[in-house]
């Protein structure tokens, strides 16, 4: 499977440049079953980030842009009555993909980011009483803007505690930034791009990722940062259980990526902060990443053996 995760970067790496980082989050959120939140100013990619995965993995994607007025129904999809047959039939929403990207998802009201509450978490639709599967595999890719606020409904803990990770794509450099515009002189670089790898072949590598090994002793320090999290002064509302699984998960991901079937002490510190910032409440006045990282200076960890 080693060449199907090379493929995939190596395809994502032709419409994002100079991004290896976040492509690497990216995969790390979709191959252990979770969900990615971008945390970023417009125009630095995220859109085309989530329209090259769904490409990438040959699967169907779809786009809901949220605003105050998006109801419910328009994601999860509804019962409509049909004339002709004197019955009401199901009109799938987006949420019926295997790539949704819900951009600007804090312009949603609280009521309609709900809708994505069951689906995120059971990959499952329940309308009028009636449970739907969605496509597998499923992937949220959900963008917001951390500078402006105005307008918008700050995601309640609950939801923030579906998505895997959060991070932050960030303006390229200036050597970066000119090689986009030599890709994209003539026509967009994604109209180009090619499926690498298959939908079945992403379950499969999902299915490898559940099976790189994670010591005991690691899961004793994971244990550690996610309880000295629910200590820490300067943290209101630590992390749940929820973040220690898909903590451990996450970090299986990686070392998968990394070309290991084992867990190492620096996959745990890589992604922490990731894992972390958008899961807990910090103090007033803090910043959640910056605290984060004081805390891996200040948790050890007992000596791993593989």
């Amino acid at each position: 499977m080693r060449e199907n995760i090379l493929a995939l970067k190596d395809n994502l790496s032709l419409s994002i440049v100079g991004k290896s980082e976040a492509i690497d989050l990216v995969l790390v959120a979709l191959l252990s079953g979770g969900h990615a939140l971008l945390e970023d100013v417009p125009g630095v990619g995220k859109t085309l980030l989530a329209k090259s995965l769904a490409r990438s993995i040959n699967g169907q994607f779809q786009r809901i842009q949220c605003t105050p007025d998006l109801l419910p129904t328009d994601v999860t999809g509804t019962n409509i009555w049909n004339p002709s047959t004197r019955e009401f039939e199901f009109l799938p929403g987006p949420a019926f993909t295997n790539v949704l990207l819900a951009d600007e998802i804090n312009r949603a009201t609280p009521r309609t980011q709900s809708a994505l509450l069951e689906v995120m978490e059971e990959k499952q639709i329940t309308v009028d009483g009636q449970t739907r599967r969605v496509p597998q595999p499923f992937f949220v890719i959900a963008t917001q803007n951390p500078i402006e606020y105005q307008g918008t409904f700050p995601l309640p803990e609950a939801q923030m505690d579906r998505f895997t990770l959060s991070l932050s794509l960030g303006y390229p450099s200036e050597l970066e930034e000119l090689q986009m515009l030599q890709k994209h002189l003539s026509h967009p670089v994604i109209e180009e791009l090619e499926p690498c790898i298959s939908l079945e072949q992403v379950k499969d590598l999902q299915k490898l990722v559940s099976e790189v090994k994670v010591t005991r002793e690691l899961q004793q320090y994971i244990l550690n940062l996610v309880r000295a999290t629910r200590e820490y002064e300067e943290i209101s509302l630590g992390i749940s259980p929820r973040g220690t699984i898909i903590l451990q998960k996450a970090a299986q991901a990686l070392a998968f990526l990394r070309d290991r079937d084992y867990v190492i002490p620096d996959d745990v510190k890589f992604l922490a902060p990731h894992v972390f910032s958008h899961r807990l409440i910090p103090a007033s006045g803090r910043n959640a990443r910056t605290i984060v990282k004081k805390m891996l200076d200040s948790v050890a960890i007992e000596k791993v053996l593989i």
